[in-house]
């Protein structure tokens, strides 16, 4: 039986609510035309100053978004915090013409603006607990919606808590954590609790032994993020469970990482009272190394990715992707069945309302409360009529496509997901594309219908919403790897995978379907429930996603 939380630990968890400082958040001081103190505004949007509409005194920030590629619209600044902490962080938004709209970013991205409310004000917020005393990203980026015409106006205003007394100077005054100054490697530790959240500790050491950072009192189900600037050297990073039964996943799907320049330097979640992670920070080789070791009983379970992508070091174009697929090919194929019983581990909601149901991709809603929650076996389906009956086992690249039930493809838990079964029969076999004109739309926004100009296809696609598109194109790069050696017999098995597949084993995507790919790859980078869905499948069937341990596989293999 599991042990009851004692009420005055709970109580010890409560931590007052603080106040950051944002410098220039009421947007009152610009230098040569550029709002102070945020320092990073990117290529996608321009910012100037207004005097015309403003929330409250002389002054707003102008952001005209000037690109459909959400990746290059952040707007941010470094603020300090300090550990234990709660911050409410907020802004006013203000929408022209409704076809742009706001996402608060807090250390990660948060929800969003409501852009249908054109022409006033409103506010998104966000309450933050500051796990360390350090200095976190906050800010906005913009996505644009059905209707953009390439460049719209957004306002922001009073963006709180602010320093009205910062004349400009930056962030706050925490450690060097941010930027890169050519002397330190930005490192960043990702951490999902689980659902005993006030047992976990960790601590970060240098080469002396001596404590760089650490963390407790972590509530439950929560998603942390902690940053430092780490001089070349080798470190070791120890996670405690004081109950002595990991982070993962007997009771939630808890899970570590710690990265590098976009290399995964330590990761984990299954150990028992501790698990520990010795890397090596090299700036002159972008990043480092890692070795585990478990000081409580087994091998935490991380799989040592220096050591698994070994053999494709220093490579790229398509010899990469030919190392790539020797390195994946050899899977354990676990059954059609058994996807079953990965979704009730693995595909949980832990992440957007944390209520432990289905984390289903074609109902969730990532804003908002879900207006359909499916409850893990007990509503597998079965039959449905309607959206919300039931869910089951979307194959992502549709199983028509490479010859039905055909394996290991039609078991491959890297492309199939959880979703309702309503949906996905709407969904049928229909290419991933961008709706101009939707004849059918799901309960979270997912949309059928014709294919918007300009894609390069005129029949029938399907639009996922913008939390999974990035997850889903991931999902496609790894099937024209895997596969590579079967994938270019594919084409004419069907219509809709005969608009998708070139024929090839290389580059294996229409030009059409692979500029999408990209796009919605960079436009919704991986998200920490991404990586533990790939450490679950690896863990199910031994091989692992590429393009989730390493993103940047995809320009090194495709282009640009």
């Amino acid at each position: 039986m599991r042990k009851l939380l004692p009420t005055l630990a709970v109580a010890a968890m409560v931590s007052p609510i603080a106040s950051a400082q944002i410098a220039n958040g009421d947007f009152e001081t610009w230098n040569s035309g550029s709002p102070t103190s945020w320092t990073t505004i990117d290529s996608g949007i321009n910012v100037s100053q207004s005097t015309n509409i403003s929330y409250t005194n002389g002054s707003s920030a102008a952001v005209t978004v000037n690109t459909g590629t959400q990746s290059s619209t952040d707007f941010r600044q470094s603020v300090a915090v300090t550990a234990n902490q709660i911050y409410n962080f907020s802004a006013r938004i203000y929408h022209t013409e409704g076809n742009v709209r706001a996402r608060l970013y807090v250390n990660g991205y948060q929800g969003y603006s409501d852009n249908t409310l054109t022409n006033q004000w409103q506010e998104i917020s966000f309450s933050y607990t500051a796990t360390a005393s350090t200095n976190i990203e906050v800010g906005l980026r913009f996505y644009d919606q059905s209707g953009f015409d390439g460049s719209e106006i957004v306002y922001v205003d009073t963006f709180l808590p602010t320093d009205t007394n910062s004349g400009g100077s930056g962030g706050g005054s925490g450690g060097d954590t941010g930027g890169g100054t050519g002397t330190c490697t930005d490192t960043t530790l990702t951490l999902n609790t689980d659902n005993y959240g006030y047992e976990t500790s960790w601590s970060l050491s240098d080469s002396a032994n001596s404590e760089i950072s650490s963390g407790s009192g972590y509530r439950s189900n929560r998603t942390y993020t902690e940053s430092f600037c780490l001089t070349d050297g080798e470190y070791t990073f120890t996670i405690n469970d004081s109950y002595g039964d990991g982070i993962c996943c007997g009771y939630g799907n808890g899970a570590y990482e710690i990265t590098a320049e976009g290399a995964v330097l330590a990761n984990g979640g299954e150990f028992n009272a501790s698990d520990v992670k010795t890397f090596t920070i090299d700036s002159n080789n972008g990043g480092g190394n890692n070795s585990g070791g478990d000081n409580g009983g087994g091998t935490g379970g991380a799989t040592d990715l220096t050591v698994y992508y070994q053999s494709a070091e220093g490579l790229s174009g398509y010899t990469l992707k030919t190392a790539l697929h020797d390195i994946i090919k050899g899977h354990s194929n676990q059954g059609y069945g058994a996807l079953w019983t990965f979704y009730e581990l693995n595909e949980l909601d832990t992440y957007y309302e944390n209520d432990g149901s289905i984390l289903d991709i074609y109902s969730e809603n990532p804003t908002a409360s879900d207006a359909i929650m499916f409850t893990k076996v007990t509503d597998q389906c079965g039959n449905y009529s309607g959206e919300g009956d039931c869910y089951n086992r979307e194959h992502s690249f549709p199983k028509s496509w490479f010859g039905g039930t055909v394996e290991p493809m039609n078991s491959d838990v890297h492309h199939i997901f959880a979703s309702d079964g309503f949906v996905n029969s709407k969904r049928s076999s229909y290419p991933y594309g961008e709706v101009g004109s939707a004849t059918y739309t799901s309960s979270n926004g997912s949309k059928l219908g014709s294919a918007a100009t300009g894609l390069g296809y005129t029949g029938t696609v399907f639009e996922p919403i913008d939390e999974f598109k990035g997850d889903l194109a991931r999902a496609y790069f790894y099937m024209a790897t895997r596969y590579q050696d079967q994938i270019s017999g594919w084409q004419s098995n069907s219509t809709y995978g005969d608009a998708i597949l070139d024929g090839s084993s290389n580059q294996v995507f229409e030009p059409w379907f692979l500029t999408l790919l990209k796009s919605w790859h960079a436009q919704d980078p991986v998200s920490l429930k991404e990586t533990n869905r790939n450490n679950a499948a690896e863990k199910h069937q031994a091989n692992r996603n590429p393009f989730v341990d390493h993103p940047e596989f995809v320009q090194l293999i495709w282009g640009n």
